[in-house]
């Protein structure tokens, strides 16, 4: 993407969400919901496009360019990522290194106009982070495949047009191995959707189990045809470092805006008749944001430059998505701080913040699983003894 072009979607961006999303951030809260406008105005600025390659329909971005739209995106609630983020992320990434021609030709540029919404059918009761315990299967019947099993907390799973299954296809292979990936559309016979979770933050993003009882798709389901049987795991886990990079982008995002709302109550709430941004502990939990949000941006611009030149796509995307989760935890914990009792009460954003900034230590990949990988990158053979 030209330089200029970037500003251009950047600024458009910056614009909508601060004058259109943020006013009513407090609605999306309490009715759980984003409104229709927002999301049709989404596909238009094609923001369910935008890590999906031109020839695609999508605009292209590459990392590094993602990360900085991510960071304007993290300005206001995670619920509006959460409508476009798997068409960009796993979903549309496992299409692009592992769908076949026919596929990607099919799939792609209606995941990029957001005609399609996709989910991501992974994690179950057993298994999440470590895939060695998934239990959906999927075994063939002539041509077809019949899958069965359940998958929790997956993201738009009530408003999917389709859903990504992951299913082992070889019951006798162990861990991440005997794993294929299955596209499966809503209204396929013996698909359902469980009720939406109730969660303790990030309201308007919409979770909920998914349910295969002999759920029948045709051989051309199967992500990457003949090739991929038993490759799902392996496919995916070559995506997961582009979610892992997005997510400790919008992290910064939110802790900027955190910073921001921590900085202006602190130039005007008063205390002895003067603002309690003259207190010295006040400074001090404002000075160490700053530097948390400054440490984050850097380290996620870095990986993601090291990333589109190819030469790290494991540890650096770990680092920063293990940091800056972290971080964003510790900055929302000092703006309630700041707040003092404001900070507690519903209808306040860093109230939101608060409780919406605790599920990027758990998604994606934890932060200890993050850990794992850090060090195994780190030490080699040895960390495995």
């Amino acid at each position: 993407m030209e330089p200029s072009d970037l500003a251009d979607v950047l600024s458009a961006v910056r614009d909508f969400v601060r004058k259109e999303v943020v006013p009513i951030e407090e609605q999306i809260d309490a009715e759980d919901a984003i409104p229709e406008r927002v999301i049709a105005t989404c596909k238009e600025m094609g923001l369910y496009g935008f890590a999906i390659p031109e020839e695609y329909g999508g605009l292209g971005m590459t990392l590094t360019e993602e990360a900085q739209l991510a960071f304007e995106l993290g300005w206001t609630t995670p619920a509006l990522r959460s409508l476009f983020g798997t068409n960009n992320g796993i979903a549309g990434q496992v299409l692009l290194v592992g769908g076949t021609d026919e596929q990607k030709k099919s799939w792609l540029p209606r995941l990029a106009s957001g005609e399609v919404t996709a989910s991501f059918g992974l994690t179950e009761a057993d298994a999440g982070s470590d895939p060695s315990g998934l239990a959906t299967t999927a075994r063939r019947d002539g041509t077809d495949w019949v899958l069965n099993g359940a998958k929790r907390y997956i993201t738009n799973a009530p408003v999917a047009d389709v859903i990504m299954v992951f299913a082992r296809t070889n019951p006798g292979a162990s861990g991440n191995r005997g794993i294929s990936t299955f596209l499966v559309p809503a209204g396929t016979p013996g698909l359902s959707i469980g009720p939406k979770d109730h969660k303790m933050g990030q309201s308007g993003a919409w979770t909920a189990d998914v349910y295969l009882d002999d759920v029948r798709v045709p051989a051309e389901a199967l992500v990457g045809g003949e090739a991929g049987v038993d490759q799902g795991f392996q496919t995916a886990a070559k995506c997961l470092a582009h979610g892992r990079a997005h997510i400790a982008a919008l992290c910064v995002g939110m802790a900027g805006r955190l910073v921001h709302e921590s900085v202006e109550f602190a130039k005007t709430r008063e205390q002895g008749g003067r603002p309690i941004a003259s207190f010295q502990l006040i400074q001090g939990l404002i000075a160490d944001s700053v530097t948390d949000h400054l440490a984050g941006r850097a380290l996620v611009l870095d990986v993601a430059r090291a990333y589109d030149a190819g030469t790290d796509k494991v540890q650096g995307p770990s680092a920063a998505k293990y940091f800056a989760s972290e971080m964003v935890g510790r900055v929302a914990d000092r703006a309630v701080q700041v707040h003092g009792g404001a900070g507690y009460i519903r209808g306040v954003a860093v109230e939101r913040f608060y409780r919406d900034a605790r599920l990027f230590r758990i998604y994606e990949g934890t932060s200890q699983i993050q850990q794992v990988i850090i060090a195994r990158q780190a030490l080699g053979k040895a960390a495995r003894g």
